[in-house]
Order: C-alpha cells, then sequence, then structure tokens
C-alpha cells in the first residue's frame, strides 16, 4: 500500500449500534455517533391505557398467613384474617375472581401459583397475587418455610405465560422489609389523627423483604420501605391493608391505579403507632411503596353488564 493511498483501519468503516455512518472531523479524530436501541423520534401517546374490557377481570389469588411451623419461631400474625376479609370485599367489587388461601405449607403455594401461571388467560384484563406474611430478604413466608419472590414472579414473564403478555400483572405484598421504626416528623400540613381503641394494639411483622425487578408490566406493591417495619393492628388488620382497601372501595374504578397508591402512601404515612408492647415502637410511622413497571395507564373501569 502507497503513503498516498487512505488507510482503512479495521472498523473504520464500519457502523456502531445505529445507521449512521463515521463522519470525518477538521481535527482528524474519528466522529462516532452511537444512538440508544430505541427510536427515539417515535412519539408515544402519555395517555394510552391497558385494554380492559376482556370477558374478565381476572384471577386474585390471597396467600393469607396467621400461623407458622414453631421451628422458624415467627409470632402468629393477629388481625391478618381482617385483611384478608377486607381484601376479598374490596376485590370483588372491581371484578376479580378472588381465590383465599390460608396458612399453606410452602410447597402448597408453589403449586397454586404454578396452576395461576398455567391458566389460560385470554380473556381476562389482569392478574393480582397478594402475599400476606413474614418476610425476610428476598423471601415471603408460607407456614412452613420461605418461598423466594423471584421464583413466583418469573412464572408469569411472557417466556412462562404467554396469555398474560402485555397486560398488568399486579402482586401486593403485606409483610416487614427490615429492622427499622419510621421516627415521626411534623409536618406543616399535619393532619388530625384518627381515635384508636384501647384494645386495638398494633403489632410488626418480622423480618425484611427486598424490593426485586420483575419484567414489563409487573408492578410491585409493598406495605413498607425497604429497611423498615410494617404494623398490624390485631382488630383492624395492618394499616397498609386498611388503606388500600378503603381507597380501592372509594376510587379503584375512577383514579387511574399508580394515582391510587399514591394515595394510599399518604394514608399510610399519617399514621403513628399507639398502643404496643414495643415500647419502642410508640409513636413511630410507616411509608408504603410500589415500584411499577407497568408500561401504561392501568384503570379498574366498571365492566359493562
Amino acid at each position: 500500500m502507497s503513503g498516498s493511498e487512505p488507510r482503512s483501519p479495521a472498523g473504520a468503516d464500519h457502523v456502531q449500534l445505529d445507521s449512521r455512518p463515521i463522519l470525518p472531523t477538521t481535527d482528524g479524530n474519528e466522529n462516532i455517533t452511537e444512538v440508544d436501541a430505541f427510536n427515539t423520534r417515535q412519539s408515544l401517546d402519555p395517555a394510552v391505557e391497558y385494554k380492559m374490557n376482556h370477558q374478565r377481570r381476572g384471577v386474585a389469588l390471597i396467600f393469607n398467613h396467621e400461623h407458622f411451623f414453631w421451628r422458624l419461631m415467627l409470632t402468629d400474625r393477629r388481625g391478618t384474617m381482617a385483611d384478608r376479609d377486607n381484601l376479598k370485599r374490596s376485590l370483588t367489587e372491581l371484578g376479580f375472581e378472588v381465590r383465599l388461601f390460608d396458612d399453606l405449607k410452602a410447597e402448597d403455594v408453589r403449586q397454586k401459583i404454578y396452576e395461576a401461571s398455567m391458566d389460560d388467560h385470554s380473556n381476562a384484563d389482569c392478574f393480582m397475587c397478594v402475599f400476606l406474611s413474614h418476610g425476610e430478604d428476598d423471601h415471603i413466608y408460607a407456614y412452613d418455610d420461605k418461598i423466594n419472590i423471584q421464583t413466583i414472579t418469573d412464572m408469569f414473564k411472557g417466556d412462562k405465560c404467554r396469555s398474560l403478555v402485555g397486560k398488568p400483572k399486579i402482586f401486593i405484598i403485606q409483610a416487614c422489609r427490615g429492622d427499622k421504626h419510621d421516627d415521626a416528623v411534623l409536618a406543616h400540613d399535619s393532619t388530625d389523627s384518627s381515635s384508636e381503641s384501647l384494645a386495638n394494639e398494633t403489632e410488626v411483622d418480622a423480618a425484611a423483604v427486598y424490593t426485586l425487578p420483575a419484567a414489563a408490566d409487573f408492578i410491585m406493591c409493598y406495605s413498607v420501605a425497604q429497611g423498615y417495619y410494617s404494623h398490624r393492628e390485631i382488630i383492624n388488620g395492618s394499616w397498609y391493608i386498611q388503606d388500600l382497601c378503603e381507597t380501592l372501595r372509594k376510587h379503584g374504578s375512577s383514579l387511574e391505579f399508580t394515582e391510587l397508591l399514591t394515595v394510599v402512601n399518604r394514608k399510610v404515612s399519617y399514621r403513628r403507632v399507639g398502643m404496643c408492647k414495643n415500647t419502642n415502637a410508640i409513636g413511630k410511622k410507616q411509608i408504603s411503596c410500589f415500584t411499577s413497571m407497568l408500561t401504561k395507564k392501568l384503570y379498574f373501569h366498571p365492566k359493562s353488564k
């Protein structure tokens, strides 16, 4: 090759991650332009909604755990039956086919979830799964053992559950997510606190549950932010489920779901522990949270009769 011929070093004439060729520059450096894998010029309608006019709303599984095998050394979750019944009423009103399971062993929980993932959801709007239990790290407790939450959500990903592809998959986890109490801070717009019965003692759920990644069209709803205790009243049930169900009954058919969950966050944040055997918990607060991988707006508009 003569000195007058242009040099073509390896890779100098190929395209990197896009359809634009390498452009010459005045300073002799290669002007390489790279683009993301998506077409950034594509316009997206921010108001687009999930299609929620299928024949059925969908199945809602509720795994409720009050008692545990003694070797786990976990306390009974008094008040969880109120949560279970509250959820059943609220979700039924929204059109869900609610299936209740109490104190199942871990293998039975996995089997019920596997069967649900194998069901045909073609004529359903969405799917929901609720856990009322103790938690630890990335696990939730059944009666006799803990279950990895990731293995549960994986069953409903597109390659495993084709009939739910592109449909909302909602997971609600009422469990403790840490070992810290949220201290009360007076806000300038603080609200009046509701009166509580002295007999309605507050308890905390044990251990911790971490935020987990899922996939597109999943939304993970947690009773408490990671690292903190989740509170449960032995008569009325957990703060989070109480406020979630009340908000669902008032606004479930009209408010977009992530907006509704934000209202729930606010309601839970107004509460504080009154009567509790753990004196360190008195006066403490809680904040719920959610992680959304939804790709459209989610509404539970009433179904036509």
